[in-house]
């Protein structure tokens, strides 16, 4: 201090060293504060973010070596299965597995086996080819999808691609594929729809799909019943599309229906034939709506139809049951209940004679009043009209009196059967105070104007 004080005369000195003494505490403040960093550009990673590469090799010779120790034992084969999916990874490797329980290695486009990798011999296709066994590896196949629900999805996959490579297995491999299917399909452990790799162009060309059906079919109805096989077409929409099991120019209900039945599934070319009916009869219904809508004379409509029928081999009950349908689908209905009687009184009248052309026996009568109950049961608005429909046809000469008590007395349906009864009550009793009379009921129910009189 007195250093500074003694010197304090050269100003130009001190101003200097005061200056040096700043600079030095400031370049040691910025030394404590800079932080080291490296040059070039840093990407930051995570472990889960780093995908591994896909490499089957190893997965497969853990699974061929664990089905090797096991054998022909499909219980310990479940079980390694089992033990197995908690260190191997099932989910990635889902294809590669399926394809060594099912051909014994990993498979490549077309069906041949890849030759750079170990196989087993205790698969599928190298299975005994009988019901009992592929029943037992069934129930290998649906413990396993049990056990990791994951599989699931991958599992129907694998059985739509095994079914595009058909061509590339033996007759015997495919045969117990067909087993195998069929007792899936029938326990639910794959949906139907994967039935649509057998439509697959070369494979029907081939006979292929439909020799492969016959096999899958006979273990699925064995398994279950024919109901189960047409409930489970409907519900994927295949219950018509059996007979593209077939070429273009083999695709008939006759040669389906031969094929089949010499193949002893008989069941099953009753069922297509019964789609195919239920097929052309919808497309009649439809044609004849158009008809009707288009407002085409009765006179052809009666042609168109009768000619049909022959064509479709129909019965009359049958033919009276579609044109009702498509008489009262060929209008759009008043939604209020006091004002809809009177526009089907009107629309009906209009038809009658179509429906009274394809009422010539009692059966077809009968027929066409269940329909009749069935469609104003059905439709709520139309619950009070149905005596006033019943009527109408009476007088039109369409619904005899015969069938009317008939169906009164025993053949009605259970649907709103109180309230239908309850309506025609008095109409039978006058029906049949008439007869017993021995008057002309026709004549004397036109007399009386049925449709509001009081039948007493």
């Amino acid at each position: 201090m007195w250093l500074l004080l003694s010197l304090s005369g050269n100003k130009t000195w001190l101003t200097s060293m005061i200056c040096g003494l700043c600079g030095l505490v400031s370049f040691m403040n910025n030394q404590k504060q800079q932080k080291p960093t490296l040059t070039g550009q840093r990407f930051k990673t995570r472990k889960r973010d780093e995908k591994e590469r896909f490499d089957p090799t190893q997965f497969q010779e853990s699974i061929v070596q664990g089905l090797n120790q096991t054998g022909t034992d499909l219980e310990a084969v479940a079980k390694f299965l089992d033990a197995s999916g908690a260190k191997l990874d099932y989910r990635r490797y889902a294809e590669t597995l399926f394809d060594i329980l099912v051909a014994g290695g990993m498979l490549a486009p077309g069906g041949t086996l890849s030759d750079d990798m170990t196989r087993t011999e205790y698969c599928l296709f190298t299975a005994q080819e009988d019901l009992e066994t592929m029943q037992a590896y069934a129930q290998v196949f649906n413990k396993l999808i049990r056990r990791y629900k994951y599989l699931e999805k991958g599992f129907e996959e694998e059985i739509k691609k095994l079914l595009l490579f058909l061509k590339g297995f033996t007759e015997s491999e495919r045969n117990k594929l067909a087993m195998l299917t069929g007792i899936l399909l029938a326990n639910g452990s794959i949906s139907a729809s994967i039935l649509n790799s057998l439509f697959n162009e070369n494979l029907v060309k081939e006979g292929v799909s439909a020799a492969f059906a016959v096999k899958l079919f006979k273990s699925w109805i064995n398994e279950k019943d024919i109901n189960s096989v047409a409930g489970s077409l409907r519900k994927v929409g295949m219950d018509n599309r059996l007979m593209e099991l077939f070429p273009a120019n083999k695709r008939s209900c006759e040669h389906f229906s031969k094929y089949f039945t010499d193949a002893g599934l008989k069941e099953l070319s009753d069922f297509a034939r019964n789609q195919q009916s239920i097929g052309a009869r919808k497309e009649l219904q439809k044609e004849l709506q158009e008809q009707m809508s288009r407002g085409d004379p009765l006179k052809e409509i009666i042609a168109f139809t009768r000619e049909e029928m022959k064509k479709a081999n129909l019965s009359e009950q049958a033919m009276i049951s579609i044109i009702w349908t498509s008489v009262m689908s060929s209008v759009e209905w008043n939604k209020k209940e006091e004002l809809v009687t009177e526009q089907a009184i009107k629309h009906l009248k209009q038809y009658s004679p179509l429906l009274k052309a394809f009422t010539s026996q009692g059966l077809s009568e009968l027929s066409l009043l269940l329909k009749i109950q069935e469609y104003c049961y059905d439709n709520i608005h139309f619950m009070k009209a149905f005596q006033k429909i019943v009527v109408l046809l009476y007088k039109a000469d369409v619904l005899s009196e015969e069938a009317i008590l008939k169906w009164y007395t025993e053949a009605h349906l259970a649907k709103g059967k109180s309230v239908f009864l309850e309506q025609m009550k008095k109409f039978v009793e006058w029906l049949k105070n008439a007869e017993e009379e021995g008057a002309e009921p026709k004549t004397w129910l036109q007399v009386l104007c049925l449709e509001d009189a009081n039948y007493s």
